[in-house]
């Protein structure tokens, strides 16, 4: 019989260090754009030698899993592809009808992910949630919020589903989310009332999520997300009677 069986090995240390460094990213207890803990609290934490850290580091750099920033610093990569959304964002801004379809892809998936987040969310996810909506109040008090303030409070909604591979998509294509954020805001804030009416939207989707109830937080996030899409709908049809 020939033999199929091959010698066991004992595992080298770094081997050890790159699986539980994968493991936690697999887990999503480092998520995309987290910091890897420096090469001497890694060797701190796990007991081990710091040349160990350092090949460990560099197999995990290897894989795509982590890379290492100018300036200093390892962080955790986005496990899809990430030049999907840059050639796509500069398409999608002055087009009203991807817009349109933006808004849609958005529909589904945060709709989906508002009702994970109200099944799943930690008290510290609810924590976080509430700071960035508490900025978004006080931006509005003044007329109206950043972008970025709206973005961040979708995106952590995402991560409080607890979804690995949803957030790394998410990652990915977050730069295009944010382009319908950007081109809503500006259009709502030509509207009196809607400031309100948006600050009302994520005061319930935030209440749905800190109750726990992942119907009312489904619900809440498609109202928000359907006034969204009737403005990208209106602006498609303005263009078409432009053009």
């Amino acid at each position: 019989m020939t033999n199929v069986f091959k010698p066991i090995r004992p595992k080298k240390i770094s081997e050890e260090i790159v699986e539980q460094i994968r493991n936690l990213i697999s887990e999503g207890q480092l998520k995309p754009g987290d910091r890897v803990p420096s090469e001497r609290e890694l060797a701190s934490l796990l007991g081990v030698s710091r040349p160990s850290v350092r090949e460990a580091i560099m197999v995990l750099e290897a894989m795509g899993l982590v890379e290492s920033r100018q300036g200093g610093g390892t962080y955790v990569r986005s496990l899809t592809e990430t030049s999907l959304a840059d050639p796509l964002s500069s398409m999608v801004e002055k087009n009203p009808k991807m817009l349109y379809d933006l808004a849609e892809v958005r529909m589904g998936i945060e709709t989906w992910s508002a009702y994970l987040a109200a099944e799943r969310a930690t008290d510290e996810d609810i924590a976080r949630l509430e700071e960035i909506f508490a900025d978004m109040e006080r931006q509005a008090a003044n007329g109206g919020w950043e972008p970025d303030i709206d973005a961040r409070f979708h995106y952590a909604i995402s991560v409080a589903a607890h979804n690995t591979i949803q957030m790394h998509v998410l990652n990915t294509i977050q730069s295009l989310f944010h382009t319908t954020i950007m081109v809503a805001l500006t259009e709502f804030y030509k509207r009196e009332g809607y400031i309100e009416l948006l600050t009302r939207h994520h005061q319930a989707i935030l209440d749905a999520i800190r109750r726990h109830d992942p119907e009312a937080a489904r619900q809440a996030m498609r109202e928000h997300l359907a006034v969204v899409m009737d403005k990208m709908r209106q602006l498609e049809r303005d263009d078409l009677l432009v053009h």
